[in-house]
């Protein structure tokens, strides 16, 4: 289960006040949830951070709440940086993401002169590198890893990385496809369909009040936690845990969630068994139609060459088409060892931009 309470150490004035980053007049602090012109000023930080990076913004005020808020401060810590006239001018936010994996999010205003974003920059390093030691001791760890991310065109942020000790470990392709009304006859019903012995389906829903069911659920967990369990940088992950982050997500619909089932004639009596899963959101645009986006797909070894993944990809292309939304995205592993991006691209999709995951292990102790 979740923690009742998240194993950061929230003693800024511990952590930070006699950090050679900290400049004169300048303070830290953790930021207001409740305040509006904190959430404003952080989107826009996001925002910007966005455009220098890729070109282009998509970071909403969900996307920041996501962090800051009650619910996400359950397995997050938050520290701005304020200059003398109280104008934040850099954000950084640390996730307990995984037992050993604690996400770390670092934006710094591109407005700033060197000098000032370079301070900026290396106190959120400090406070990051403090707060790994504390969620790693809080997990009885000898080592907690830090994971990153940077847009691959993010020069700045590249530099802040190799010194800071940050080294880059993988690269990831953004793609995206289009979608027609055509695409709403891929499959005969998004809802649940069949091919062989293999059924697609959403997963099912209680009719008392809605929410899905249980068993489901920890099939979708079981089947995603053993299909990428060797791949790149898996963590086990909790029931819980998996259940709660997912749900954080701005664009989380129960209704975007599908199993894959295979029939097995000689396990009479069982029923089919679960070998597939995606889970999927919905992709709020400010720019034009939604969009609907594959944050996670798995498929079981002992299943694969059966085109359930296939199925499922169809699925979800039927789904947002009969949603009247115009496009899919999803996120690729460019060193996959499944061939994964081979099946993307024949299915019509194409990269958008790139994004790099860069890592630094912390000595607990």
């Amino acid at each position: 289960m979740i923690p009742a309470a998240n194993r950061f150490d929230s003693d800024l004035d511990g952590i930070l006040a006699d950090s050679e980053h900290l400049l004169d007049g300048w303070r830290v602090a953790a930021p207001d949830p409740s305040d509006r012109f904190t959430i404003a000023r952080l989107t826009a930080l996001l925002r910007e951070h966005e455009r220098a990076g890729r070109g282009w913004a998509g970071a909403s005020v969900d996307d920041v709440l996501v962090e800051v808020s009650e619910a996400g401060l359950r397995m997050r810590e938050n520290v701005v940086v304020r200059d003398p006239d109280g104008e934040i001018r850099a954000w950084g936010s640390v996730h307990d993401r995984a037992e050993g994996r604690m996400l770390f999010v670092h934006v710094v205003e591109r407005g700033l002169s060197d000098d000032l974003a370079d301070a900026c920059a290396g106190l959120l390093f400090s406070w990051a590198d403090e707060q790994a030691r504390s969620v790693g001791a809080a997990r009885e760890l000898e080592v907690q890893q830090i994971d990153t991310g940077a847009f691959a065109d993010d020069a700045r942020q590249h530099d802040w990385l190799e010194q800071a000790g940050f080294r880059r470990v993988r690269t990831w392709f953004q793609m995206s496809r289009p979608v027609s009304p055509d695409d709403a006859g891929m499959v005969p019903d998004p809802a649940g369909w069949q091919r062989g012995d293999v059924t697609i389906r959403r997963v099912r829903r209680r009719d008392e009040d809605g929410l899905p069911d249980s068993v489901d659920l920890h099939a979708v967990h079981q089947v995603l936690e053993q299909a990428f369990r060797d791949h790149f940088n898996s963590w086990e992950e909790t029931f819980g845990e998996f259940v709660h982050r997912v749900r954080e997500d701005p664009g989380h619909r129960w209704d975007h969630w599908w199993l894959a089932e295979l029939a097995h004639e000689d396990l009479d009596g069982i029923g089919p068994i679960p070998v597939g899963a995606l889970v999927g959101t919905h992709l709020e645009s400010s720019r034009g139609r939604d969009g609907s986006y594959v944050s996670y797909i798995g498929v079981l070894d002992d299943a694969r060459g059966r085109g359930v993944a296939k199925a499922l990809l169809h699925t979800i292309i039927a789904d947002a088409a009969a949603r009247g939304r115009d496009r899919v995205g999803l996120e690729v592993d460019a060193d996959s060892p499944t061939g994964a991006r081979g099946l993307y691209e024949s299915l019509g999709w194409k990269t958008s931009y790139v994004t790099e995951s860069w890592h630094r292990d912390v000595p607990v102790a």
